[in-house]
């Protein structure tokens, strides 16, 4: 019996209208991502990435198409408190400490025990982050307060999670090793992750499927199964498994790019 996806993006267009005229973000997409898999959105800037993710989230009403989340509309999954977010700003609350942000999200939604919720202070621990714990947002590094974010996202425990370039703004080196930290804390319960990225190597080192966006108006171009064995390890870069891979999506980006300039 085949399963159905967790998450199922059927013809989603969106069309921003402004003073300018018309302008298409996203046309025709089609996606289904597998419960309990991680995903990642790769694309030219202005492809639509942030866009799609954002008629996922339910933080936008599609021109046309449709979003189901578990076979419910994506604000049905809000209310249900399934989905969480982690953005390219922490957006860490100043006047509250570290183990305060996390459990942050217990104290707005008093109606979340029935969800079923994470402890703060494992979450704090699974960060690594016992130390800080009543430290504030202006002590920490930019990795430090990323961390934060991700415990603050899972305290509800949700089901699908949804990050936008959650690594983007950390050097090329801490990025790196946020990775696999990454990975770490999904494995703690192992939500639907749909990530939007601009590291093509970052999106083969942690997905199990990378969606490959055309230049705007965003369609999909590929959907390309990644095949590497978890766990994942860092020298894993070095394999031609990962080479090719990456290669591949380099290669379909390029395909989409000539095709725009051809038109």
């Amino acid at each position: 019996m085949v399963q159905a996806p967790h998450i199922e993006v059927r013809g989603l267009t969106q069309v921003f209208s402004s003073g300018q005229g018309e302008l298409t973000a996203l046309e025709g997409i089609d996606l289904g991502v597998r419960r309990g898999s991680f995903v990642s959105i790769v694309g030219p800037s202005g492809g639509g990435k942030t866009t799609l993710l954002r008629a996922v989230g339910g933080l936008l009403e599609p021109t046309e198409g449709s979003v189901l989340i578990d076979g419910v509309e994506p604000s049905e999954a809000q209310r249900r408190k399934s989905i969480g977010f982690v953005f390219q700003d922490p957006s860490l609350l100043p006047w509250h400490t570290v183990l305060g942000n996390i459990r942050m999200p217990l104290q707005v939604n008093n109606g979340a025990a029935h969800h079923g919720v994470e402890d703060p202070e494992r979450l704090l621990e699974a960060v690594e982050l016992e130390r800080f714990q009543d430290y504030y947002p202006h002590q920490l590094s930019g990795g430090m307060k990323q961390r934060v974010a991700l415990a603050r996202a899972l305290v509800l425990r949700p089901d699908v999670l949804l990050m936008d370039e959650p690594l983007g703004a950390l050097d090329e080196i801490t990025r790196g090793a946020m990775r696999f930290e990454l990975l770490r804390l999904w494995e703690l319960s192992r939500p639907t992750v749909v990530l939007v990225t601009h590291s093509i190597a970052e999106a083969v080192m942690l997905s199990d499927q990378v969606v490959v966006l055309s230049p705007q108006p965003g369609r999909v171009l590929r959907q390309l199964d990644i095949g590497l064995s978890r766990p994942r390890e860092e020298d894993l870069e070095f394999s031609a498994d990962f080479i090719v891979y990456v290669r591949e999506i380099k290669d379909a980006l390029a395909l989409g790019a000539s095709a725009v300039g051809s038109i």
